[in-house]
């Protein structure tokens, strides 16, 4: 790495040339901040070490100008003993640290490396949060079809605001995808987005993982320690389905929703936050309002931006789409062609797993093909099963007759068989509800 040495101590210059260099570092040096800034304009150097206290132009100018330059040098100043006040400004400035007067090579190589990691993290860091931005782009969203095309639409308006959202559709039609391009489409997008799922952690543990915890509220609590909502502050909590909060949650999320504020289990001093919340379900609230299992309160205020996700059979024209999505997103290096068989068949089928199932088909497909062309043999069978006619099979009907319940019993054994047993999909071949499929079954004695 480059460095630029600026100090007008000539002797103090030469030693940590030489440590420097000692250890690896390609170092030029200049004698008075004037000259440092112009060699600096010349360009290549990766950290600068500016002595404060200089003539001249002093070392704070030599920093805010190198800064003004490029944002991502790195910057050490020197300083006298006693003259701290001014390194710690200093950084402030956007020094990234400041080394005292008299100091070693150890000390020296120790705030250099400390200071270079540091600037590492911090650009892996904004370079993250660019992708994920660019990654969440609205026009980077699959949505050719009508209703996709509202939801589009209404997430576009409500980014910009704070308003809260609910986010309503089955397992699999991207809710998170949702929340998340409202998160980084928003003015919180340099903020934490912090997720909860609801379901997954016990009730037990979801207060103190919401809300934060005190020492010695319970067993094991050994020190303070902070909620979700407090680390989403300044940004975006997503409660990913909601319709499992438990009652007593729900009245004190409630009053974080109002007040804006909670307090930690076993704690007695609110907590003030400013978070935006999104929430998410594949329940119906409204149902559960009705019986007593969810607060109407809290329904009215989590819903005040509804966003209602489409299933994938709603929306099938999106499908040529998605596949194209899929194989660019995870097999972008390769190049894959499609029959339009397939094609016909992933939009015959019915997706109960929707966004989320197809590209676990297309993963399959892709993983099992022979060669870069996906046809109907890369299909699951169960798809491609998926609009069969079962009449079409042949019934040898014997001269003396045969019952219906007979010719009942055959088409539901070969459904099975062609189902692999999948009594879901058997009802949707037969075109009936999956109750009355299993009435049969029973009935026929095919259990």
């Amino acid at each position: 790495m480059r460095v630029l040495l600026i100090d007008d101590d000539f002797n103090l210059n030469k030693v940590i040339g030489y440590q420097l260099e000692k250890n690896g570092y390609q170092v030029e040096s200049s004698s008075n901040g004037r000259e440092g800034i112009e060699r600096f304009k010349k360009g290549g150097h990766d950290i600068v070490i500016s002595d404060i206290q200089m003539p001249d132009v002093s070392g704070i100018e030599v920093l805010r100008e190198v800064r003004r330059l490029n944002k991502k040098t790195v910057i050490i100043m020197i300083t006298a003993y006693g003259s701290v006040d001014n390194a710690i400004e200093a950084c402030r400035m956007g020094a990234d640290d400041y080394i005292s007067k008299p100091f070693g090579q150890e000390q020296l190589l120790f705030t250099i490396e400390k200071a270079v990691r540091l600037r590492s993290l911090q650009s892996e860091n904004i370079e993250l949060k660019t992708e994920l931005t660019d990654k969440f782009r609205f026009d980077n969203m699959v949505a050719n079809s009508g209703p996709m095309q509202n939801v589009l639409r209404v997430t576009q308006k409500v980014a910009a605001s704070n308003a809260t959202v609910l986010i309503l559709g089955e397992s699999g039609t991207g809710k998170e995808l949702i929340a998340r391009a409202i998160h980084y489409n928003s003015p919180r997008r340099e903020k934490p987005l912090v997720t909860v799922n609801c379901p997954s952690i016990p009730n037990n543990l979801l207060e103190s993982e919401l809300f934060g915890h005190v020492k010695g509220a319970f067993t094991g609590a050994v020190k303070d320690r902070a909620g979700k909502f407090e680390q989403a502050d300044g940004g975006t909590i997503f409660l990913d389905e909601i319709g499992d909060l438990h009652e007593e949650l729900q009245a004190k999320l409630l009053r974080v929703l109002q007040e804006h504020e909670f307090d930690r289990v076993g704690g007695n001093r609110p907590i003030r936050v400013d978070v935006r919340v999104i929430a998410a379900t594949n329940q119906n609230l409204l149902e559960l309002v009705k019986q007593k299992k969810f607060r109407e309160d809290l329904y009215y205020r989590l819903s005040v931006v509804p966003i209602n996700l489409p299933a994938l059979r709603d929306r099938r024209e999106d499908i040529p789409f998605l596949v194209d999505f899929f194989l660019k997103k995870n097999y972008g290096g390769q190049s894959y062609s499609i029959s339009p068989e397939v094609i016909a068949a992933l939009k015959a089928y019915d997706w109960p797993g929707n966004v989320r199932e197809l590209e676990n088909v297309i993963e399959r497909m892709v993983t099992l093909a022979a060669d870069n062309t996906l046809t109907m043999a890369d299909l699951p069978e169960y798809i491609q099963l998926e609009g069969h006619d079962p009449s079409s099979f042949s019934i040898k009907i014997p001269d003396e007759g045969i019952s219906l319940d007979s010719v009942e019993r055959l088409v539901i054994k070969e459904v099975l068989k062609r189902s692999s047993g999948n009594q879901s999909q058997a009802a949707r071949m037969l075109q009936i509800p999956r109750h009355v499929l299993l009435y049969r079954i029973k009935k026929l004695g095919l259990e």
